[in-house]
């Protein structure tokens, strides 16, 4: 089995102010720092990190070839990226001041010039048995959520960013609809209601997680491993990789949600997104001190 991501690719720009720039005023940086970011680079990091063959799809600017080499020592197989002259690596220029307020500008690049005849040939490869990870943060999510159905492939659509029109056109080729709190309260509201998919995966924060298996109405909860987090960045993405990993090496819901948790919690601890991500000897010896007592439901 394969789990094939596509996903978006950004660099983070991170800068740090006493305080963020006034309408006109200049500031100069404390300091800065450079990293690997995207909900799709995260998502394809922490597969790989949890011991599953990923291949990560999408696309990135003919420079910055240094993000190609993190995600192979990631263990991310990164021979379908793509990489475009006319376009820039998408990327984040993130401002953070004393008190921890940010002001963000995303400029997506590359992830969203992609167009379905640009990954015809990876979606072709994709088998029954595999899993396919969309995000929104690229474009042809339709396209590919429906060629991977059609496969034989299960398909993990994590709802964010949240927009109400992206889930409801690529909802009839979704297997598992993953979202955090807020989102689920706003698709709820927005489609009342049966959704056409086996399963909700619902991710609360420090309340924990819980999947809805919509074909049987079992409910399966798995409390938060309780620690002490420096960085929440990329909780989630650490979270949606890890339960596909663990789905795909054939492990029921409730431990990969038990091994999904522990790698969001020991994530969160680390600074950083896609090189905090811990890999699965970590988050199996991070278990392993723990006694079984924060099973699923």
């Amino acid at each position: 089995m394969a789990i094939w991501n596509l996903g978006s690719i950004n660099i983070d720009h991170v800068y740090r102010l006493d305080h963020l720039p006034r309408p006109g005023e200049t500031l100069a940086a404390s300091r800065y720092v450079q990293g690997l970011g995207g909900k799709g680079a995260n998502q394809s990091v922490a597969a790989a990190c949890a011991g599953a063959d990923t291949h990560h799809l999408g696309a990135m600017g003919q420079a910055d070839d240094w993000v190609i080499d993190r995600l192979s020592r990631r263990g991310v197989v990164t021979t379908d990226i793509l990489r475009m002259a006319d376009q820039a690596t998408g990327h984040a220029i993130i401002l953070l001041d004393g008190q921890a307020e940010n002001a963000i500008v995303i400029h997506p690049g590359a992830n969203r010039a992609l167009t379905p005849a640009m990954l015809a040939d990876p979606l072709s490869e994709i088998a029954a048995g595999d899993t396919l990870l969309i995000q929104n943060e690229t474009s042809c999510q339709v396209e590919a959520a429906r060629a991977a159905r059609q496969a034989g492939a299960r398909v993990i659509y994590s709802a964010a960013p949240f927009d109400i029109a992206a889930v409801r056109a690529i909802l009839p080729h979704v297997s598992i609809l993953a979202m955090n709190a807020g989102e689920a309260e706003a698709l709820f509201a927005a489609i009342p209601g049966d959704l056409p998919v086996e399963g909700l995966l619902i991710t609360r924060g420090g309340e924990g997680a819980e999947y809805r298996d919509l074909t049987t109405g079992t409910v399966h909860r798995q409390a938060a491993f309780p620690v002490d987090p420096v960085d929440t960045t990329g909780a989630g993405d650490t979270f949606a990789g890890y339960f596909a990993a663990s789905l795909d090496r054939g492990e029921a819901i409730p431990q990969a949600l038990r091994l999904a948790s522990a790698a969001a919690a020991l994530k969160v601890t680390r600074h950083g997104a896609g090189e905090a991500i811990p890999t699965r000897a970590e988050v199996l010896d991070f278990l392993a001190a723990r006694p079984a007592d924060q099973p699923s439901e």
